[in-house]
C-alpha cells in the first residue's frame, strides 16, 4: 500500500509500534528468566507491565482520532532486535557476561523505541491529534525512564562484574 500523506504515515507508525510492543510482551519474560541479577530481572519484570500498559495507550490513541485504526502490520525491526537478544542469551552463561549483554540489547530495544514514540509524538502534534500527542508522550517518558534505568544498573553493578 502506497502511503499517501502524513495521516497515513501516522497510521502506519502506530500500527507497527503496536507489532512492536506485542513482540516485547513475549521477550522480556525470556529475559527475566536468563537474567542473573535479581534487580535486572525485576527491571524487566516491571517493563512488561509498563508494556502492557504501552498497549492499551496505542489503542486510546487510535480510538482518540475518527478514521484510525491499529492495522496488522509486523515491526521487522523489532524483530530482528529481538532475534540479537535471543542468540546471545544462546552464546553466553548465565551471570553478569550474560546480563551485560542483556542490558545492551534492551538499551537498543529503547532507543528503537524512542524513536518510534518521538516520531509519533511530532507527527501527531503536526497533524492536530492534541489527545493522541499527550497519550503517546506519556509513553515516550516511560521508554526514556526506562532506558535511564537500565544504565545505572550497567553502571553501578553489572558491567564492573562482568569486566
Amino acid at each position: 500500500m502506497m502511503i499517501k500523506d502524513a495521516q497515513e504515515l501516522f497510521m502506519r507508525l502506530l500500527s507497527e509500534t503496536n507489532s512492536a510492543e506485542k513482540q516485547m510482551t513475549r521477550a522480556l519474560p525470556k529475559m527475566a528468566r536468563a537474567a542473573d541479577d535479581e534487580k535486572l530481572v525485576e527491571a524487566f519484570q516491571h517493563h512488561l507491565e509498563e508494556t502492557q500498559g504501552q498497549l492499551e495507550r496505542l489503542e486510546q490513541a487510535a480510538d482518540s482520532i475518527p478514521d484510525i485504526r491499529i492495522k496488522r502490520l509486523k515491526s521487522h525491526a523489532m524483530e530482528s532486535l529481538i532475534q540479537e537478544g535471543e542468540e546471545l542469551i544462546d552464546s553466553t552463561e548465565k551471570g553478569p557476561v550474560r546480563d551485560a549483554g542483556l542490558i545492551a540489547a534492551a538499551q537498543k530495544v529503547e532507543h528503537f523505541e524512542i524513536a518510534a514514540y518521538g516520531t509519533l509524538c511530532e507527527l501527531a502534534e503536526q497533524l492536530g491529534h492534541t489527545k493522541a500527542k499527550e497519550i503517546l508522550a506519556e509513553t515516550l517518558k516511560e521508554e526514556k525512564s526506562t532506558d535511564d534505568k537500565l544504565s545505572k544498573l550497567a553502571k553501578q553493578n553489572i558491567n564492573r562484574k562482568a569486566g
